[in-house]
């Protein structure tokens, strides 16, 4: 048996609407695209509606508050072991998008006897030095504070 460990480097494109998307996530930002065929704001970006078969129309910000759609408790980690304190995932439908157009998160600062679908939720983002064009430079979305905008 021979055993060797390939030396493989590639890289791909993320395509113009998620390469868009990475670059705002990086700088604190979520952007979304419009699409006047069916007058949704597509969240994440696509350039092409689904829904009505055109291509988009323009970029547009959506704001970092929505409601949790779906959640699951989880405990199983990321590499799936079995884990004391559960992790919290679910659906955000963000603010400023269309209806059901959102992102799959962690949820902070809330037990799962405290999360609820229809919860308000903000993003925590992570530092901008720490930040690197992921969906992870939301470190998660914790409770609205009452009287946050």
């Amino acid at each position: 048996m021979v055993r060797s460990r390939p030396d493989a480097k590639y890289a791909w494109s993320a395509g113009e609407a998620m390469s868009r998307f990475l670059e705002e996530l990086q700088q604190g930002r979520l952007i979304a695209r419009t699409c006047s065929g069916c007058e949704r704001i597509l969240f994440p970006p696509r350039m092409f509606c689904e829904e009505c078969f055109r291509p988009t129309d323009a970029w547009t910000y959506v704001r970092d508050t929505g409601t949790i759609e779906t959640f699951s408790v989880s405990y199983l980690d990321k590499d799936a072991k079995r884990i004391r304190d559960p992790i919290l995932v679910g659906v955000v439908s963000l603010d400023g998008a269309s209806p059901k157009m959102g992102m799959m998160h962690y949820f902070g600062e809330m037990t799962k006897d405290e999360i609820r679908i229809g919860m308000r939720v903000k993003a925590v983002w992570r530092p901008p030095a720490e930040r690197r064009g992921s969906v992870l430079d939301i470190a998660y979305f914790r409770p609205l504070r009452e009287g946050e905008p």
